[in-house]
């Protein structure tokens, strides 16, 4: 365990240029706690996973004290989890558990860490997960955790820095807008040392718009601009009830869909300072009206927001607008079955895996499958009788990667037999890719070999994620008819028909009304739905995984359903843990561009 205090020599020029460009904000007003006084504490943790309370431990602790632009001490531990680093996380951070073994376990590093902080601001790049770890083992030995006030560089990032500076608010991203020397590698005092320097650069960046005291920072947002103010009233006559509201330029083309519990609140939000984002202000300097559509309840506006986005295609909504651009990775149905990556589902009783919105991360996906099992890559045609045709065997059967049905070198049953292990994975238990693509990884990364492995993990990532959400949309798109009700905040019961996994109706049952004639009345009303082939045959996915995120949220009624409601008690989602706390730690390193292959793309706040 080290602790360097400001005397060290050595400091690096990122923090010389840091407290120049601080020394041009020495004439703070003394209104509040003037930014120059505050001792800050930038702290970054490493850890085994993303959840303190699902057992995850901290491996290590990095932190920078700063005041005034100047370096007052920096705090380093590597920590013991007394447990096995999985071979993921080994892979990101390069930290193992030889490195491990004779740390300071989590008792002895966290007072250490609570005293050098004391009496400062913490500071962390998304501050939730590092300061939620610190708490949680606090609580855990019986300590008080100190009364600190938490900066989130992340968050105050995404009011302040626009895409014109960076393509996103990654720590990899700023560190590179404003000019840090140190480069984030997920190893916690490197990355400390980063975040001081993308504070120092936002304090910069404020300073120039009357930012100067500890108060007016933690709350800071966009101003409002006047050709905001001026359109206020095209929030007028939109009722105060959830909906999805569009607004339009003066062709009435569609600029923008969004969704609300409150229509007309939400709409006059995008005419004050609340509302952040340039591309936002941008669209309502062109908006001429606002439309809404009300909706009986907060799921049926998310529906249809995601339909009229499909169907409008508004060019400053940036997710949704393609549900059509999908891939699927297909295991044929023909005398010697093949794995192919297909852009649509064909009524032909193959099996799909998907939908991926991301060709990368369906070939990631294919790429892990063939690494498990040996069958045919080639596209030819195959006779069942291969004899006929004598062709010869290719590279990969060379390699023995492939078992060759080609030239004869398996016979029929036993490439059925491998087949059925592959299908097996792909529907119900994906135990044989896990343990094979594990077990190359730990080699690798014992052999120092990162990249490698790395690759191997996001193959195995991509196949994981994709095999739990075709598990788990399959099972609801099974059922041709499930109805289900919720008691909402106002006492009365929400009602849903949902069929083949798309929202079929929606209603709410009025006071004193009875309960069964409404929902048998909801049901014939509803939608018609005839299914398509596949695990998405009536909706898109995205859609379907919001009805199936209402149907399992607290306090759901299953009133009646139709077919059998059930998902693989093996099956992929026990894996997706351990590859959720990879992705959410590495989504602060890659490129925006990627976030999507990774499996989360944080969407912006309405």
């Amino acid at each position: 365990m080290s602790v360097a205090g400001s005397s060290v020599v050595g400091m690096s020029s990122g923090v010389q240029r840091a407290t120049s460009r601080w020394e041009s904000q020495r004439t703070f007003d003394e209104l509040g706690r003037p930014l120059r006084d505050i001792t800050f504490c930038v702290v970054d943790l490493e850890t085994t996973g993303g959840s303190a309370e699902g057992g995850s431990m901290i491996t290590e602790i990095g932190a920078v004290k700063v005041r005034g632009g100047e370096v007052l001490g920096e705090f380093q531990t590597l920590v013991n989890p007394r447990t096995e680093i999985p071979a993921f996380i080994a892979v990101l951070t390069g930290i193992t558990n030889g490195m491990v073994a004779d740390a300071p376990p989590i008792e002895s590093a966290l007072p250490a860490f609570l005293e050098f902080a004391t009496g400062s601001v913490l500071v962390a790049h998304n501050a939730p997960f590092d300061v939620g770890f610190l708490r949680y083992f606090a609580e855990q030995q019986g300590r008080a955790w100190p009364s600190f006030e938490v900066l989130d560089t992340a968050r105050l990032a995404r009011r302040v820095v626009t895409r014109d500076d960076a393509p996103n608010c990654k720590l990899s991203s700023l560190a590179k807008a404003f000019g840090s020397p140190t480069t984030p590698n997920h190893r916690a005092l490197q990355d400390a040392r980063a975040t001081v320097d993308v504070l120092h650069g936002l304090m910069e960046r404020l300073g120039g718009v009357g930012v100067q005291t500890l108060e007016e920072l933690q709350t800071f947002s966009a101003r409002v601009t006047t050709a905001q103010r001026k359109k206020r009233h095209l929030a007028e006559g939109l009722p105060h009830a959830p909906g999805v509201y569009l607004f339009r330029d003066e062709r009435a083309r569609v600029l923008y869909v969004g969704t609300s519990r409150d229509l007309r609140t939400r709409v006059r939000s995008y005419f004050t300072a609340s509302e952040t984002r340039s591309r936002m202000g941008e669209m309502v300097g062109i908006a001429s009206r606002v439309d809404g559509i009300e909706c009986a309840t907060a799921l049926e506006a998310e529906v249809r927001e995601l339909r009229l986005i499909a169907e409008h295609k508004p060019r400053y909504n940036r997710r949704s607008r393609f549900p059509e651009k999908v891939h699927f990775v297909k295991l044929t149905r023909e005398p010697w079955p093949r794995l192919s990556l297909v852009r649509r589902v064909l009524d032909d009783d193959a099996d799909y895996l998907g939908p991926f919105s991301s060709k990368k991360a369906a070939e990631k996906c294919l790429a892990a499958l063939h690494d498990t099992f040996p069958i045919r890559q080639c596209s030819d045609r195959i006779a069942r009788d291969p004899s006929v045709g004598g062709r010869s065997p290719c590279v990969l059967a060379e390699m023995q990667r492939c078992l060759s049905p080609c030239d004869g070198s398996v016979d029929a049953t036993a490439y059925a037999a491998v087949v059925r292990q592959l299908r097996d994975s792909l529907l119900r238990r994906p135990d044989d890719v896990v343990d094979a693509i594990n077990a190359r990884m730990s080699v690798l990364a014992g052999d120092e070999r990162f990249e490698e492995a790395g690759v191997h993990r996001d193959r195995l990532a991509a196949f994981v994620r994709a095999a739990a959400r075709t598990q788990r949309l399959a099972a609801l798109t099974r059922c041709p008819e499930v109805v289900a009700a919720r008691r909402e905040d106002d006492g009365r019961w929400a009602v849903h028909v949902v069929r083949h996994g798309r929202l079929a109706a929606a209603g709410v049952i009025p006071s004193g009304a009875d309960a069964q004639a409404y929902v048998a009345g909801l049901r014939e009303s509803a939608e018609t739905v005839r299914p398509g082939p596949g695990p998405v045959p009536a909706a898109t996915a995205e859609e379907t995984e919001k009805v199936l995120r209402w149907l399992e949220s607290p306090g759901i009624r299953l009133v009646d359903v139709d077919g059998e409601w059930t998902c693989p008690v093996a099956g992929a989602t026990r894996h997706l843990a351990i590859h959720d706390a990879v992705n959410q730690s590495r989504l602060s390193l890659v490129p925006f561009g990627e976030r999507r292959e990774l499996g989360t793309v944080h969407q912006p706040a309405r």
